[in-house]
């Protein structure tokens, strides 16, 4: 972990304490519907772990979305790191420590040992500084590493207060905010994938991320009608 001063240390109870009552107190009046839930692999396969990737701006909403499941959450080590796990395994959410930035190569391993024990496990894909939007490699390395899939998703929300100034658009839903969460059809990485498979899924998973912030920030910017086509587009066809 990296020193901390007297201060700071103070600070991490604290924060951690307002966060957690903030989701709490949120949590329970946002009203979701999901699309695309036949993709989810906790649907699909209940005995298959799988790795989830989602955007950082829609984390305070996920984190209450998939909350006292077990998942194990990649989380940085820094001052947010460690007043976030404190929050977040509150909630019922195992962490690795780790980052793009600090210890990823020991994050990745005890994410793999948490697959390997048949917890899921999921990043905030563009965390933790950005640049926002760009998925970065760690699910698709894992992907390789464990035969695990890779399940995307994003949550949006009918009304919310975005951070404006903040590298990811941070969103706090509303009380009583209606929300969406669009789930992508699972991504599979080969074990043998060369470096140009590699690159292909990594654009791919890119792809999937895109796709579902997209249609999950615009839902509610359609009318009922739009949002029928929509639903019909992502139901589960047939075999």
């Amino acid at each position: 972990m990296p020193h901390l001063s007297r201060w700071r240390r103070m600070q991490v109870p604290v924060i951690a304490w307002a966060a957690y009552w903030l989701i709490r107190l949120l949590g329970p009046t946002l009203r979701f519907e999901v699309i695309g839930v036949h993709n989810a692999i906790q649907v699909r396969s209940e005995g298959e772990p799988a790795i989830g990737a989602f955007w950082h701006r829609c984390i305070l909403s996920a984190v209450w979305m998939w909350r006292e499941r077990g998942i194990v959450v990649l989380n940085t080590v820094n001052f947010d790191g460690q007043w976030t796990r404190r929050v977040i395994e509150r909630l019922g959410f195992g962490t690795a420590q780790g980052s793009s930035s600090r210890g990823a190569i020991e994050g990745l391993a005890a994410m793999a040992q948490s697959l390997e024990a048949g917890r899921h496990v999921a990043f905030t894909i563009d965390g933790p500084r950005g640049p926002r939007f760009v998925a970065k490699p760690g699910p698709v390395i894992l992907a390789r590493r464990t035969g695990r899939p890779i399940s995307v998703f994003h949550i949006g929300v009918e009304s919310a207060h975005t951070f404006q100034k903040s590298w990811d658009l941070f969103q706090v839903p509303h009380l009583f905010s209606r929300a969406v969460m669009f789930v992508a059809p699972p991504i599979r990485v080969p074990m043998n994938a060369d470096s140009e498979l590699m690159k292909l899924k990594q654009d791919e998973m890119q792809g999937a991320l895109e796709r579902v912030r997209d249609a999950a920030e615009s839902w509610f910017h359609l009318t009922e009608d739009e949002r029928d086509t929509v639903r019909d587009g992502w139901r589960e066809k047939p075999t």
